[in-house]
């Protein structure tokens, strides 16, 4: 199932960022430490051309550290590009974003003219706490459903800073598929919108490859299942959740899994790593390329089929 949320509100979203974008000196983006690749919006790198940006992995502590190195490391290699971690309940980190984004226009003169600042994230990720943080008082709207802030605002921070709210926004195409399988995992896509029994067995599928250990001590599997269907009915045996004549409840099942790997009780999970992703945009980009070739072959093949039905 491929997994598509692209609300009326974030189409506006995206026309209105694509035209003050070029009026901003510094960009911040706020993305899942647990998925920042399939968190980070692939319209940023096209609008902001020169832009300097710092890349906040925000959710540290759900997330795995050891990947979460690999992927500060991994986003910085992108010229003009700082990436830092967070969690909610660091304030002074926070705060030390501010002191980076003056290092990173050190040539921006605030005795003359505000710096502007525009501030980006996905649906869900902790964008208005973090502003609310930085402002040091209540202006952006916070809420556990995605897509709570829905129109753009301007907020005045210390050492004279604009900064840009803007409504959190998906793009038209989750892409590769896996993407918009590891943003539902997280919660950045709304519940309503969503499967959650086919969410929650890519979740099964992906722990049962990658973190083993967590599925074996928090749902007492043993031995291991063979596959993401045999979790989620070991689960239901281990809890109990069975329907009528004996049947397991996989709903219940589904709800459990992606509520308690969402809140932590799991422990600290990465749902994606740069080898994993890199991966997947090499394939997806030789399907593009092949089905591109198919298409310009079709193409070929169908103007020589009309000359001979002229000729003939």
């Amino acid at each position: 199932m491929a997994i598509n949320w692209f609300p009326g509100h974030m189409h506006k979203a995206r026309k209105e960022i694509k035209k003050i974008m070029p009026q901003m000196d510094l960009i911040i983006e706020v993305l899942d430490a647990r998925l920042p690749f399939s968190s980070e919006n692939p319209l940023v790198p096209a609008l902001r051309g020169d832009t300097p940006v710092i890349k906040i992995l925000n959710k540290r502590d759900l997330a795995d550290p050891e990947v979460t190195a690999r992927w500060t490391a991994y986003l910085e290699r992108e010229r003009g590009v700082r990436a830092i971690t967070l969690t909610h309940n660091q304030r002074q980190e926070a705060l030390d974003i501010l002191r980076l984004a003056g290092e990173m226009t050190a040539g921006h003169d605030r005795q003359k003219s505000a710096l502007r600042v525009m501030i980006l994230g996905i649906p869900n990720v902790g964008k208005s706490t973090l502003i609310n943080t930085l402002a040091g008082r209540p202006v952006a709207r916070t809420g556990n459903e995605p897509a709570v802030t829905k129109a753009q605002q301007v907020i005045k921070l210390p050492d004279n800073i604009l900064l840009y709210d803007t409504p959190g926004f998906l793009w038209p195409k989750l892409s590769p598929e896996a993407c918009g399988y590891r943003l539902a995992v997280s919660g950045a896509i709304r519940s309503a919108v969503i499967d959650y029994e086919d969410v929650a067995l890519f979740a099964a599928e992906y722990l049962l490859a990658a973190y083993p250990d967590i599925l074996t001590e928090r749902y007492d599997l043993d031995p291991l299942p063979r596959d993401g269907i045999a979790v989620m009915d070991a689960i239901a045996e281990r809890r109990r959740f069975f329907g009528r004549g004996g049947i397991p409840d996989l709903h219940k099942v589904a709800e459990v899994l992606l509520n308690e790997l969402r809140s932590g009780k799991l422990g600290a999970v990465s749902l994606e790593t740069p080898e994993m992703v890199e991966e997947e945009t090499r394939i997806l980009a030789e399907e593009e390329a092949a089905r591109e070739a198919d298409e310009a072959q079709a193409g070929k093949s169908g103007k020589s089929g009309k000359r001979k039905h002229r000729q003939s």
